[in-house]
């Protein structure tokens, strides 16, 4: 291990974006480092991947790796935290937050490949990622030097950066009329800043990348068909796809629909309340399938069980706690629910909504012949009074002592 040299390179968590563009540069500045630029293909638009080599080269780095993990995205970190159910505050499908620990393990292993002598990132002093992406270096690489240019430069503002990157000839998509920080992956895609800092403001076409707006979506509703395999999607109208197929297909349906909105002001990790608008159109499909076939298949104590565990699940991914125990904990409680969801759910998508039409699963534990207002001849109805008498006991008593 002695042996080995370290060479004076930074591996950064590259996106073609405004930030990781003025970050090439400004390592090499200040550092005296080499960079090299490490993409991660997890879904998002094909410009955005685009001549991204050539554009990493031509800001100053050393070289350029490119990797698809579009499909252990899915199946190895979003399917583990949809088995949870997890939401962060009632509605955030953590499209970035699930995206981060994936981006943060490849980048991490191409710096140990390459003996590199430190990890980086494009996240900002003020947000949740910082913490996301060091906890992971953290766990996986503590060794490894972490560089975080936005808590160290002198830039205040992204306009700053658009001037710095002229000077030095570097071009980049960002404006200061579309000044909007945007992530997106094959789950999701988020807006912030611009007009979203004033929560007073109404969200315009521009805070939209994704989905057409629910008013302006066509009038005509459309049904489609998702079957399940232990937990897995395995069918998309009766047609077996992979993964990353259906979510596209999921996406697409979802988007034309204008499904899967969210305009949200929610609580950072690091104290600061931040507003931003994601559109999940093929997660919110998904998500509503999954939970109509779980109506079916669990108890109630399950359910309710289920229910904490996605409450615990979301502030552990959210907080970027992916590379610990708890998170391993909870997903391998989850695990046991998951793995009895399998049946069809036909939906219908309409102007921004997803409803239920019908749901079936081998493992059902509805029983029409016991839920039944017509006669039947499995229920005792005289039952009921000795249980509600048991149940209502300790009313009485407390009752009774007032």
């Amino acid at each position: 291990m002695n042996n080995v040299k370290i060479n004076k390179t930074v591996v950064l968590a590259y996106s073609g974006g405004l930030d990781t563009s003025v970050i090439i540069p400004w390592i090499k500045e200040n550092y005296s480092f080499d960079v090299i630029a490490f993409v991660a293909n997890i879904g998002q638009s094909a410009c955005d991947l685009d001549g991204i080599a050539e554009k990493a080269m031509h800001s100053g780095a050393k070289d350029c790796y490119i990797v698809d993990l579009q499909e252990k995205f899915i199946k190895d970190y979003i399917f583990p935290v949809l088995s949870t159910g997890a939401l962060y505050e009632g509605q955030y499908l953590l499209g970035t937050a699930m995206a981060r620990p994936v981006i943060a393990k490849e980048q991490v292993k191409l710096a140990l490949q390459t003996n590199s002598i430190a990890v980086c990132h494009g996240a900002t002093g003020k947000g949740n990622d910082q913490v996301r992406f060091e906890m992971a270096y953290a766990a996986l690489a503590p060794e490894l030097q972490v560089l975080s240019p936005w808590r160290e430069w002198k830039f205040s503002s992204r306009e700053e950066l658009l001037i710095y990157l002229k000077e030095r000839n570097i071009s980049t998509t960002a404006t200061k009329e579309k000044i909007y920080s945007r992530d997106e992956n094959i789950w999701h895609i988020s807006t912030e800043g611009g007009i979203l800092e004033d929560p007073w403001n109404i969200t315009d076409q521009n805070c939209w990348a994704w989905t057409t707006d629910p008013v302006h979506a066509i009038n005509q509703p459309e049904n489609i068909t998702i079957e399940f395999k232990n937990g897995y999607p395995i069918s998309l109208n009766e047609e077996k796809m992979n993964l990353v197929q259906l979510l596209n297909n999921l996406n697409s349906y979802g988007s034309k629909h204008g499904i899967g909105r969210v305009d949200i002001i929610e609580n950072r990790l690091i104290g600061i309340k931040s507003r931003g608008c994601y559109e999940t159109p093929g997660g919110t499909i998904l998500v509503t399938a999954m939970r109509a076939i779980e109506q079916l298949v669990l108890d109630r104590n399950s359910l309710h069980w289920r229910e904490l565990l996605g409450l615990k699940m979301a502030n552990i991914v959210y907080d970027g706690l992916w590379f610990t125990p708890i998170r391993k904990s909870v997903q391998c409680a989850a695990s046991t629910f998951f793995n009895m969801l399998s049946g069809k759910v036909v939906l219908q998508l309409y102007k921004g909504n997803v409803t239920v039409l019908r749901k079936f699963s081998e493992n059902s534990l509805y029983s029409q012949e016991f839920a039944t207002f017509g006669e039947d001849t499995v229920y005792n109805h005289h039952d009921a009074q000795g249980f509600i008498n048991l149940f209502s006991l300790s009313s009485k008593i407390q009752s009774r002592k007032k």
